[in-house]
């Protein structure tokens, strides 16, 4: 008898994952052209306008391409730049800040106060208090839930009332002392152009890098794309729109100051409309007002249009500034109607 076990076939192995296997692709569904050019027009069609409008007019008015005339363009654009630039953030995260244009005011008369002192105190006294008026609008949004409409209502009637209240009613306007260091920084110039323009210019570099290169400005998008989905993804919700309103104040407060400084005093009729302007420039460069996309390049652009059409009217001279509005709201209503047709547009393709 053979006592011999029967053989066994050994089990088979399953082969070994092979360590650089290729990962199947991501099929991502193609974009129409359609959608492709919708999107090219709603971030750059302010730019070609821009241009647009400035050929022509250099072409119809000779004195309109001067360099001089250049250089008076941008630095009265400057100072509703950087309220622009807070209000696009803001935007951005789906609200909405009314406060800026009182802000604005205030913060001149609270540097040109404070310019007896010198010129950090010029700059330090409307950066803490604007920027605290900023950070209370956030506080009232992000942790107590109330709309940012009726918020920002309050406290740009608290912010003029505050003015009326620490000038007399504005009676009592105070100067900026000639040829100190807090006057240059608004009358001074580089190259002929003026401090407030490069001062611009660099924080609209900084707000591009913020908003495009770093993970506070992808939170912006995703808050103002949802909410609730946001929070849902661990995002600090509250923390971001309590910066971006607090940002808001701030540099609300600068364009006073810098305001103030080239106007060597602190005005207290200033601001009046500024935040209906802001907010014009910031949806005219494509930024959406429902929140969840813009630009900081196309605000700037919205700025300069605003500028150069204000100038032209100046120009044309039998025209007055209220054309100014007019033609703003003119374009302010087409933009809004793109920008909805765009977007519809999107969704169907």
């Amino acid at each position: 008898m053979n006592n011999t076990p029967p053989a066994t076939v050994p089990a088979a192995k399953a082969p070994a994952p092979l360590k650089n296997a290729p990962s199947r692709p991501e099929l991502r569904p193609e974009r129409s052209t359609g959608s492709r050019i919708g999107e090219l027009v709603q971030r750059q069609g302010v730019l070609a306008v821009l241009l647009t409008v400035i050929l022509i007019a250099s072409f119809v008015y000779p004195t309109f391409a001067s360099l001089d005339n250049a250089r008076g363009v941008t630095v009265q654009a400057s100072f509703l730049a950087i309220v622009a630039l807070g209000m696009t953030l803001v935007i951005i995260t789906g609200g909405i800040d009314l406060s800026v244009g009182s802000v604005f005011a205030l913060g001149g008369v609270l540097a040109a106060w404070a310019s007896q002192w010198g010129f950090f105190a010029a700059l330090l006294v409307p950066l803490v208090v604007c920027g605290g008026i900023g950070l209370l609008n956030g506080m009232l949004i992000a942790r107590a839930n109330m709309a940012p409409f009726i918020v920002t209502l309050a406290t740009l009637l608290a912010a003029r009332g505050m003015l009326l209240a620490f000038t007399d009613e504005g009676a009592t306007t105070y100067l900026v002392p000639k040829d100190s260091a807090f006057a240059e920084l608004g009358q001074g110039s580089v190259w002929g152009f003026g401090y407030p323009i490069l001062i611009a210019l660099a924080l609209f570099g900084a707000g591009g890098l913020l908003l495009q290169r770093t993970s506070f400005g992808q939170t912006l998008f995703a808050v103002g794309g949802s909410s609730d989905a946001a929070t849902l993804m661990g995002l600090p919700v509250a923390r971001t729109k309590i910066l971006v309103y607090t940002l808001s104040g701030l540099l609300a407060g600068l364009a006073g100051a810098l305001n103030a400084a080239r106007l060597s005093s602190g005005v207290t009729i200033v601001g009046v409309g500024m935040e209906l302007d802001a907010i014009s420039a910031v949806v005219i460069g494509g930024t959406l007002l429902i929140g969840g996309a813009g630009s900081i390049s196309g605000t700037l652009w919205g700025v300069l249009l605003l500028a150069v059409i204000q100038n032209l009217i100046n120009q044309i001279g039998s025209l007055n500034s209220s054309y100014q509005s007019v033609v703003s709201g003119g374009f302010l209503i087409v933009v809004v109607v793109a920008q909805r047709y765009l977007a519809r547009s999107r969704r169907t393709t």
